[in-house]
């Protein structure tokens, strides 16, 4: 499997290695990574060599949430163009979660945004000590949208209200207590953690681990063509107002955004 944003390799046990390889932009989701990612959610889905999925990221981080270049692309793109982009992040989200197969996060650092919504299609999240995590959108004058399904099903809505609309972010600790993560371990013991989480699926029906995996799915209020659109819409509309504008320049120039009290830390 040869991606340019990603890496792909499978053991003698099974256990693919999915990893995000942008790690000079701290992993951040480009275009291409979310096309990638979606491509080869497909192709481990359909291998029936893979036993275990292992998402994690290359360098210091997870996942820092959206890159910066895309970011600028939005800036100048139609309604229409931002929502077909929105719904390329929303699906590539949905092959993740919908995979057949168990898909465990090695989170080996911080994850903002998208990269929170990652974690949160995965069936579970080990994370490093001294990670940190933050649903930032709303610091740019927009809203957590696209991953807002995935990340209010794995938190619920009560943390879910707390940290997308205050933007603060918070440690592994926290992420574990809202259900984020798993487990949080020092980084020297990330590695034998993650053996220790999936070493139980060896013993069940690969068969079996995806039916009930569609069972627990279906089980929960379904994530469908409907909401997903749902939330597309509200994205496109958040984009279109002064605040966002402002927020987005902001970021980009490197300053506080004018909502921001003049004597309060960036």
């Amino acid at each position: 499997m040869n991606f340019e944003t990603i890496s792909v390799s499978v053991d003698r046990r099974g256990v693919a290695a999915l990893t995000l390889r942008r790690h000079a932009q701290h992993n951040a989701l480009s275009g291409l990574m979310i096309r990638e990612l979606t491509a080869v959610a497909g192709l481990l889905g359909e291998d029936r060599a893979v036993r275990i999925v292992v998402l994690t990221g290359e360098g210091e981080s997870f996942c820092a949430g959206g890159d910066l270049n895309w970011m600028k692309e939005q800036i100048s793109a139609t309604r229409a163009e931002r929502v077909a982009e929105a719904r390329r992040l929303a699906l590539m989200l949905k092959a993740l979660r919908d995979l057949p197969k168990p898909l465990v996060a090695r989170v080996n650092g911080q994850a903002y945004g998208g990269g929170v919504g990652l974690i949160s299609v995965c069936d579970a999240a080990i994370a490093v000590e001294g990670a940190r995590f933050g649903l930032t959108e709303t610091r740019l004058g927009l809203i957590p949208a696209t991953i807002s399904p995935y990340v209010a099903a794995r938190i619920g809505p009560s943390a879910f209200l707390r940290f997308a609309t205050s933007a603060r972010f918070f440690d592994a600790q926290v992420g574990r207590e809202i259900g984020l993560l798993s487990a949080v371990v020092a980084p020297e013991k990330l590695d034998e953690a993650i053996e220790k989480e999936i070493a139980p699926y060896f013993a069940a029906s690969p068969d079996a681990v995806a039916g009930a995996k569609s069972l627990a799915h279906a089980l929960a209020a379904p994530i469908d063509e409907k909401l997903i659109e749902m939330t597309l819409t509200r994205l496109a509309d958040t984009w279109e107002t002064p605040q966002a504008a402002e927020g987005i320049a902001a970021f980009l120039e490197k300053r506080k955004a004018g909502w921001v009290p003049a004597d309060t830390k960036k």
